[in-house]
């Protein structure tokens, strides 16, 4: 877990931190913010670093600071000290800069992919970045370091025409890239689990099935689940009571998605689920968010308030999709301190949703300062949400225009932008 000090929301180092659109548009007033964008690059404040976003959010306070790619290159080079996630984000900062024409730091990643720890993860930017110019020569590089498995990781798109340059003349990459063309072509052909396992689960009755999700021994249990699902059996339900509470971590995740298939045929169980706090209480609260009634919102409030208290924030998402799918004003309150505090910036499209649902007033300045936000699905509810003015058009064409854009986010800016 990350140990990075997140300093209050209050500070523009805070909501630098959290990714936080009002940072960004404070950023260019403050004097010293160059100095918080490059403490936020070199020490990764990101809550969860697999799913949350930063890169172009810095890339383009870079930019808009007009401070230089080096520093960033240099950090790189730094001895990692053992530290896994060291420089991932400084990565992704150079990476988005190139799109950002920023072609300085290109030259930072060929450094790095040269002489630096994280040289394969560099090497990596570059072939996706697709321009040719940029990685000539580091085929010898990736050819003397990298073996069979190493190659097939690294070569992931056969059509990208770094790679197609490399391959006409290294024969390893050519034979790379057919490996991966002939995975891909056999890959929409895989046969079903139950059918691996020896036998087609859908010519089975209920009972054989429960007595095969019971071993929780191989992939023939899990089909068995996902085929109980299908039907929807109510002895589906049983075995959760069952198993869940036993924390058998594949079985039990195949067991919650089986179950989200149920829809408010579950709801009367999750509900006792939800009230007995027992092992069952998360797939329970899944479900109430998904399909629940009004009669749930106190199940979801309560379940919102504890998360917040404890800066769960994985924990929360859960419940401010629920409310926000029930339009439950009582949450307002509670939904605007999450966007504030949290740091979690994967949590606030979720956030922004529910109060744009649950108080479109209220959401508005909020969506107006989404369009700076980090996460792109933030920018594209902000994108059909913010108020129409002379900032949120201009800000509407730069996000439309915008290369290094998420695609989804230029298309609803651009929707935006026709009506």
């Amino acid at each position: 877990m990350n140990r990075v000090v997140i300093e209050s929301a209050d500070t523009l180092h805070g909501q630098l931190q959290r990714g936080l659109g009002r940072g960004a548009r404070r950023a260019a007033d403050h004097k010293g913010a160059g100095d918080l964008v490059f403490d936020c690059i070199r020490r990764d404040p990101r809550w969860d670093r697999q799913v949350e976003a930063r890169g172009l959010y810095y890339a383009r306070l870079v930019v808009d600071l007009e401070l230089p790619a080096a520093p960033i290159g240099e950090f790189l080079l730094e001895p990692s000290g053992g530290d896994e996630w060291r420089g991932r984000l400084a990565l992704e900062v150079l990476t988005e800069l190139v799109r950002l024409s920023r072609r300085e730091a290109a030259a930072a990643l060929r450094t790095c992919a040269e002489e630096g720890e994280l040289w394969f993860e560099a090497v990596d930017a570059l072939i996706g970045l697709g321009d040719p110019a940029l990685a000539e020569g580091l085929d010898e590089l990736v050819v003397s370091r990298c073996d069979e498995p190493d190659l097939d990781w690294l070569i992931t798109d056969p059509d990208n025409p770094v790679l197609q340059q490399w391959a006409r003349r290294r024969p390893q990459i050519a034979a790379a890239l057919r490996r991966r063309r002939e995975g891909t072509a056999g890959a929409g052909k895989a046969r079903p689990a139950w059918e691996e396992d020896g036998g087609d689960r859908t010519a089975r009755s209920d009972s054989e099935l429960l007595d095969l999700a019971r071993r929780r021994d191989d992939d023939g249990a899990v089909a068995a689940i996902f085929e109980l699902g299908r039907r929807r059996t109510p002895a589906l339900l049983d075995l959760a009571e069952e198993l869940l509470p036993q924390r058998h971590g594949r079985w039990e995740g195949a067991l919650c998605r089986a179950l989200r298939e149920y829809g408010s045929q579950a709801l009367p169980r999750a509900r006792a689920w939800a009230r007995a706090h027992t092992g069952c209480a998360e797939i329970a609260l899944c479900i109430l968010a998904q399909h629940g009634t009004r009669q749930d919102i106190p199940i979801l409030m309560a379940e919102l308030e504890a998360a917040v208290a404890r800066r769960s924030w994985g924990a929360a998402a859960g419940p401010v999709e629920g409310l926000g799918r029930l339009r439950a004003g009582e949450a307002v309150p509670l939904l605007k301190r999450i966007w504030t505090e949290s740091a979690y910036s994967y949590l606030r499209p979720r956030v922004l949703v529910a109060l744009t649902r649950t108080a479109p007033h209220t959401a508005e300045s909020y969506a107006v300062e989404a369009l700076w936000d980090c996460e792109d699905d933030t920018r594209r509810v902000a994108a059909s949400a913010a108020p129409f003015t002379d900032e949120t058009r201009l800000r509407l064409h730069r996000l439309r225009s915008d290369p290094a854009e998420d695609r989804q986010v230029r298309a609803a800016a651009a929707e935006r932008l026709m009506l």
